[in-house]
């Protein structure tokens, strides 16, 4: 019936720390029984932001979509008479949109609209409880003295639910009361910009977007198994969203449909919770939910075969490599929703939609005054209307043809305001302005939507977020942005001959050079980089190595053993394994490259030497692990430029020299050897030396990329 389900937990608390917490707002989304991601939100403005992206994303996407809340939709039966003089739940909820006020640090002013609806009703109550007996003397601060006879304490789904708590408390745990009030005037707001269906007021046969009250109460014996498995710092509200979204997006549409009987006829005014009386069904979904805590929408992984060359294939020529990466590969991370704040440097998992044209509206470019153009040739002279546009400041009446008013750099234009002319091209007494024509129509003014309108594309999949795309997004109107997870990178060094930097080296043992230099280089290009430490030459030991990094990252890159030697037991251990490709590279440095599968997780066994580590590293292991991570395949940039020495290289395989740029020109390293660790900091670049022969003199022209091309 639905492909997404998403799962709110409401609070009616101020703004909550930026550290996940309990009874805070919770989100969870799942879809055909798979949890996408729980979204913590400190504040309801936060939170109806993000649903508001959420639901517009999902229309965009053609995605049905069942909201659940986990607050009251609706009063008992009369209560709502009794308020607003009709018997319609959608009174209620717009007599509540139109009192509560709520801010960004989450202070609002329920107890004060709660008094208000006491008044409404003869004798004390219905709504009850409040921080201290001496405010808000409308509201009692205990349950005992209110008689409710004219309408019920309770609803009739509560009853078949079970549920212990009351719509009309408002303090003391459990809030409902609280919650009520203040995420209602959310979904009014919602409902009306997503046109959604609202379950059991509304028919939702056809609607792409269903509201549904829901009770996390229904699968408590899942949540307490959950947590009981869990780890120690697992917050409750946070499983709960998971769980109930997994169970609900599990069920077939058989099971489903049962869930959306509501046996009492004043569910149409008192809503229902979903569910209600199916309780023992959905904890049962649930809890086969419970052993799947870890899993997440993500792509299908690589497979065993992704790195296999094709029969007979001995050199492999650097583009026919690479080529076959991005043939081969695709995004293995997950999806996750940030807030702006949280998004530079991720890669879009979706193509971003402006939600609001940039200007929202035409505007005046420059200080000056605006009226309807063209302005003809010779001396004119308007009088000036009284007051002014500015921007945040609009000027609410129409401005008369042949009359001006000032106007401000970034003011919406006002009716009958079409042009502008620059304060200093003109003359002003204060009652009229004067100045030279002729001005055509329209001039200093921006189009509404110039930049970017509603319903465009902004931000493609796949691009990595920059500052500037930040700026975009938010001009138009986008709060939070879809993107992949961090691609979790590890490094492990091999050989007995490695010793960390600070310990003593015995005589035949070196520095390891590679693992912190890849490391550092993988947290540049925005990837999680793992230290997975060195291990010694014992193929048990690199075994155990292996199996420990597969369950904590998505990629591995090894440095050693990448050949075809005795010594070599990392490339020796993935072809036992059956899951190993040796690739002969035509290109130096770095020949040899060890790929392969690891229980599933993509092993680059790179070259020991660090320059040809590097080098593998930047051309090769980058690009294909950037696809993995969700980004497009990156070709670095390089520029032609003259080159300040003297080469000649045969045919057969391509060729990386350390380079720097020095007064317009290329220099690069004295020695090509692939040890002189010393010439990788010297270096600003790469060359890119052709596969085939070149003779290189001073001034030819030759291909340099910087470092900056590859992220560095």
């Amino acid at each position: 019936m639905f492909d997404t389900v998403l799962i709110a937990d409401w609070s009616a608390a101020t703004r909550k720390p930026v550290k996940e917490s309990k009874d805070a707002i919770w989100l969870g989304v799942a879809r055909a029984g798979l949890a996408v991601e729980q979204v913590y939100c400190r504040t309801r403005l936060e939170a109806e932001a993000w649903l508001d992206m959420f639901f517009a994303s999902e229309r965009s996407a053609g995605r049905k979509v069942l909201a659940g809340f986990d607050f009251p939709f609706g009063y008992p039966k009369g209560f709502a008479r009794q308020l607003t003089g009709q018997d319609d739940p959608f009174a209620v909820w717009q007599w509540v949109a139109q009192r509560i006020t709520d801010d960004e640090k989450g202070q609002n002013n329920r107890f004060a609209v709660a008094s208000e609806i006491n008044r409404a009703f003869p004798g004390a109550g219905p709504l009850w409880g409040k921080p201290s007996e001496d405010s808000w003397p409308e509201i009692p601060y205990r349950k005992s003295g209110i008689i409710y006879d004219l309408v019920a304490e309770r609803r009739k789904t509560d009853l078949v639910a079970k549920a212990a708590s009351s719509c009309f408390q408002l303090f003391f745990n459990p809030t409902v009361g609280s919650q009520l009030l203040m995420g209602l005037p959310t979904l009014e707001r919602l409902r009306k910009r997503h046109q959604a269906a609202v379950w059991p007021f509304q028919d939702i046969d056809g609607a792409q977007l269903v509201f549904a009250e829901v009770w996390p109460g229904l699968i408590e014996g899942a949540v307490k198994l959950a947590l009981a498995n869990g780890a120690a710092e697992e917050i409750r509200d946070k499983v709960q969203v998971r769980l109930l979204s997994q169970a609900l997006s599990g069920l077939d549409e058989r099971a489903f449909s049962t869930l959306f009987d509501a046996p009492s006829s004043e569910a149409k005014e008192e809503a229902w919770i979903l569910g209600a009386g199916c309780g023992q069904l959905l904890d049962r979904q649930a809890r086969l939910a419970t052993t799947e805590a870890d899993m997440t929408l993500a792509p299908p992984p690589l497979r065993n075969d992704c790195f296999a060359l094709p029969a007979g294939v001995d050199w492999t020529p650097v583009d026919d490599a690479l080529a076959h990466l991005r043939d081969r590969l695709h995004p293995v991370t997950a999806v996750e929703t940030l807030p702006l704040s949280l998004a530079l440097g991720r890669v879009l998992a979706e193509d971003v939609v402006a939600r609001r044209s940039n200007p929202p509206q035409p505007n005046t470019a420059v200080d000056g005054y605006g009226f309807a153009g063209p302005a003809a040739d010779g001396a004119q002279v308007l009088p000036l209307v009284a007051g002014r546009a500015a921007a945040g400041q609009t000027y609410d009446h129409p401005v008369p043809a042949g009359y001006a008013i000032r106007i401000l750099t970034g003011a919406a234009l006002p009716e009958g305001v079409d042009t502008v002319i620059l304060e200093e091209d003109v003359t002003c007494d204060g009652a009229k302005i004067a100045f030279n024509g002729p001005l055509k129509q329209g001039a200093n003014t921006r189009k509404a939507g110039e930049d970017a309108a509603e319903g465009d594309v902004i931000l493609s999949k796949g691009r990595v977020v920059t500052p500037a795309d930040l700026a975009l997004a938010s001009a138009t109107g986008v709060s939070h942005l879809a993107v992949r997870k961090p691609l979790r990178v590890g490094v492990l060094s091999t050989g007995d001959e490695l010793v960390e930097p600070g310990e003593p080296a015995a005589a035949g043992q070196i520095f390891d050079a590679n693992r912190p230099m890849l490391l550092a280089l993988l947290a540049s290009m925005g990837f999680e980089p793992i230290d997975l430490g060195k291990a010694e030459d014992d193929r048990a030991v690199l075994r155990g190595h292996l199996d420990a990094a597969a369950e904590r990252v998505d990629v591995i890159l090894t440095s050693g053993g990448a050949s075809a030697g005795d010594e070599d037991h990392m490339s020796a251990i993935l072809r036992e394994h059956g899951a190993m490709e040796q690739w002969r590279i035509a290109l130096k440095p770095g020949r040899p490259l060890a790929l392969g599968m690891w229980q599933g997780t993509p092993v680059f066994g790179l070259p020991g030497n660090p320059v040809a580590a590097m080098v593998c590293t930047l051309i090769f292991a980058r690009p294909a692990m950037g696809l993995m991570a969700g980004a497009d395949w990156q070709v670095p940039q390089g520029f032609e430029l003259p080159a300040a020495f003297s080469k000649r290289k045969k045919p057969g395989r391509r060729e990386y020299l350390r380079a720097r740029l020095r007064n317009g020109q290329v220099e690069v390293f004295k020695s090509e050897g692939s040890g002189r660790v010393s010439s990788l900091s010297w270096a600003e670049g790469l060359v890119e030396l052709p596969d085939g022969a070149v003779d290189i003199t001073p001034g030819t022209p030759v291909r340099f990329i910087p470092y900056a091309s590859f992220g560095m």
